[in-house]
C-alpha cells in the first residue's frame, strides 16, 4: 500500500481529518526519555536539510507550513536544522512565528564552522534566524572543531542559553572519532545515521549511548530516498501488518524506532501528507526482534 492509499483509507475510516490540518484521531505518538532527564520526546520528527531551503516566495512556503502544522497537530515537536542547510533557519524562524508554534517546537540546530569566535557569531545567527531566546539542542556538525565548540556550549548551557548539547555525523567513517569523544565528554545526545541499509550504529555506538546516557537523533532513515528505489513496484509484505505498518515510509522508520536507543527519528520531507505517513511510524505496535531480523532479510532480498 502507498502512502495516497494508506492515507485515503484511514480518512473513509474517520481516523483522521483532512479539513483540520492532516490530524490523527486515536492513539498517541510513540515518546521516548532524553536519557538523564524528566523531559520526553515525541519519537518522530522533521528534518530540513534541502526540504526547507526555499525562499521568501509564498507557494514555496505554504507545503511546509502544511508540514510544520501537520507535525505539531499530531502530536510531534522535534525539527532540526543548520547553517549548512541554506535559508532552512530563516524559514523555520518565520513560518513557526507565523504559525505560532514556535513554543511547541523542540528546535535543534547547529555550528558548523572552525574557530571560537566564528562559532559564537555562527551560533548567534541562528538565535536570530530561528527567532529562540533558548534553543532546545545545539550539536555540532560534522565534529568541526568539536573540541572548541564544546567548550562554549558547556558554557551556554550553564547560562541557559542552550538546554541540551551533542555531537552529528551522517557517516559511518566518522563513527571512530564520535565513539572517542562520547567517552571523553559529557554529552546530551548524538544525531547519526541508521537505517535498514546502514546498521553499524547499532552495534557500536548505540550501546555506548545507553550506557552513558546519551540520547539519539537518527537522520538519513531512507538512504536519500534509496530505499523507496529499492523496493518500486513492491508493496510491503501481509506481516509488517502484525505491528500496525501500512507504507514503506512507516516499514522504513519502525524499523529504526524499534531500536530502544533510538530517542527520535528526523526524515526530511516538504509534504505534509508524507510528515503525516511519517508521524504514522509512531503509532502502534513496533518490530519485535524477530521481526526486526525479517525486515533486513527481506530489504536485502
Amino acid at each position: 500500500m502507498d502512502r495516497r492509499t494508506w492515507l485515503q483509507q484511514l480518512s473513509a475510516l474517520g481516523l483522521l481529518s483532512l479539513s483540520s490540518g492532516w490530524k490523527f484521531m486515536e492513539d498517541n505518538l510513540l515518546q521516548r526519555p532524553i536519557l538523564g532527564t524528566s523531559e520526553w520526546l515525541p519519537a518522530v520528527g522533521v528534518g530540513t536539510w534541502q526540504t526547507f531551503d526555499v525562499g521568501d516566495i509564498t507557494p514555496e512556503r505554504e507545503p511546509l507550513k502544511a508540514v510544520l502544522k501537520t507535525l505539531v497537530e499530531n502530536g510531534g515537536s522535534v525539527i532540526d536544522s543548520s547553517p549548512m542547510y541554506g535559508q532552512s533557519e530563516k524559514v523555520v524562524g518565520d513560518l513557526s512565528s507565523e504559525l505560532n508554534l514556535a513554543s511547541k517546537l523542540f528546535v535543534a540546530t547547529k555550528v558548523w564552522t572552525r574557530g571560537e569566535r566564528e562559532g559564537i557569531a555562527q551560533m548567534n545567527q541562528s538565535f536570530a534566524l530561528l527567532r529562540r531566546q533558548k534553543i532546545d539542542l545545539m550539536q555540532i556538525h560534522n565534529l568541526v572543531d568539536w573540541q572548541t565548540h564544546l567548550k562554549t556550549l558547556r558554557g551556554w548551557k550553564e547560562q541557559g542559553r542552550v538546554r541540551y548539547i551533542g555531537i552529528t555525523h551522517y557517516t559511518e567513517s566518522a563513527y571512530d572519532a564520535m565513539e572517542q569523544v562520547m567517552l571523553r565528554e559529557p554529552l546530551d545526545f548524538i544525531q547519526v545515521n541508521y537505517s535498514l541499509l546502514s546498521r553499524k550504529a547499532a552495534d557500536r555506538l548505540f550501546p555506548l549511548a545507553q550506557e552513558k546516557k546519551i540520547s539519539v537523533l537518527v537522520n538519513q532513515p531512507f538512504e536519500e530516498g534509496a530505499l523507496f528505489q529499492r523496493v518500486k513496484g513492491k508493496v510491503p509484505p501481509l506481516w509488517a501488518e502484525e505491528f500496525n505498518c501500512h507504507s514503506w515510509g512507516q516499514f522504513f522508520l519502525k524499523f529504526i524506532l524499534s531500536h530502544p536507543a533510538v530517542t527520535c527519528v528526523i526524515p526530511g520531507t516538504s509534504k505534509p501528507q508524507h510528515m503525516l505517513d511519517n508521524l504514522g511510524a509512531g503509532l502502534g505496535r513496533l518490530p519485535s526482534e524477530k521481526q526486526r531480523d525479517d525486515m533486513v532479510k527481506f530489504i536485502n532480498t
